[in-house]
């Protein structure tokens, strides 16, 4: 059990010197603070781009070849998932390229998204479109209030019902909800990506797979792992709420690579909010975190919530847990109050309708 201590999570430094290659790229941004998406993004069109187009090169070598996926493996899945994710996520969220240089922001989703498993305009809707209005809720299709959250059984039928019928209930949710034109985006970037795959395909199968093909299936794999440990505890008295029903990860070397991807309480309280913006919001709202009692980690990620919730490792959670507001005698109360959060909720049953 830890308490709460200074913040280490990055935070805008208006005082930090701008270069002159930093001045230039700033015509073209929004927001100032998003800068290092800039960077960001050269970094991958420089290495992945021309990785991805040496993999499809005909008559290449099988040791060539092997080699460059290697390589192309290593960047995409454990170099730059983990940023480009959360920049995903951020410049969903607010814009990154000014009007005037609007067609730059269809680069990332249309372009090197599709490297990293993303196929177009998926995420996007998903995520604006259906998670963050319903929050965890019933009619969020990926809600998972109604699994046992620490059972690796549970996860496994949450992750196959994704996989197999996570885009149909999009679809149909869309159109529950009227929403055609987001329908019609997750459509079309379904459509031209299998196009594309069955076109490549043809061109070389192998590199299809490897740069389109294998990628989906571990981006998707890992966005319902980081989505289920996100919103894992979860008060069943109150599931709507942003304090009780998501997580905050603090003073980690995550929030560094991933623009504070571990303020996800304040990021449902506040979906816009910049992301150099959540350290200040959390220390501003500390009476509201300890009121309802949040929960916090200091020094873990989602990926250690997941692991110690596959292996009940309740006590590993405990010994991270901050203990706001010291409302907690021992490790053992964390334990229980955190498996309290974690037991699935029942589905209510729809009233009878009864004759008159």
């Amino acid at each position: 059990m830890k308490y709460l201590v200074s913040l280490t999570d990055p935070v805008y430094d208006p005082a930090a010197p701008l270069s002159r290659l930093d001045a230039w790229f700033l015509q073209f941004i929004q927001d100032k603070r998003d800068l290092p998406f800039v960077y960001l993004i050269l970094e991958i069109t420089a290495t992945l781009l021309p990785l991805a187009g040496l993999l499809f090169v005909p008559g290449l070598s099988a040791a060539w070849w092997w080699g460059t996926f290697g390589l192309y493996l290593l960047l995409t899945t454990f170099y730059f998932k983990g940023p480009f994710g959360l920049m995903l996520h951020c410049t969903s969220h607010r814009i990154l390229f000014k009007k005037k240089y609007s067609r730059l922001n269809h680069y990332i989703p249309w372009v090197i998204g599709p490297l990293f498993g993303q196929t177009p305009e998926t995420y996007f809707t998903h995520h604006l479109g259906m998670h963050h209005p319903e929050n965890n809720l019933p009619d969020d299709e990926s809600s998972t209030m109604y699994y046992q959250r620490d059972s690796v059984a549970s996860f496994g039928r949450y992750l196959a019902d994704f996989f197999l019928l996570g885009i149909p209930k999009l679809v149909l949710y869309f159109g529950r909800t009227s929403k055609p034109k987001l329908r019609f985006r997750l459509l079309r970037g379904e459509v031209v990506y299998l196009v594309a795959c069955l076109g490549l395909a043809f061109v070389n199968l192998p590199a299809t797979l490897a740069v389109l093909v294998l990628p989906v299936v571990v981006t998707r794999a890992v966005m319902m792992l980081g989505n289920w440990s996100q919103h894992a505890f979860i008060d069943s008295a109150d599931p709507g709420n942003c304090y009780t029903n998501s997580v905050t990860c603090i003073n980690t070397k995550y929030n560094h690579k991933c623009w504070n991807d571990g303020y996800h309480i304040s990021h449902h309280l506040k979906p816009a909010l910049h992301w150099t913006e959540h350290p200040a919001h959390f220390q501003t709202n500390l009476d509201q975190y300890t009121h309802h009692q949040a929960v916090v980690f200091d020094g873990i990620h989602f990926l250690h919530i997941f692991a110690f919730l596959m292996t009940r490792r309740y006590d590993l959670l405990a010994r991270h847990f901050v203990n706001l507001g010291e409302q907690y005698q021992s490790e053992a109360e964390v334990v229980a109050f955190l498996k309290s959060r974690t037991r699935r909720i029942a589905r209510l049953a729809p009233p009878v309708a009864v004759a008159a």
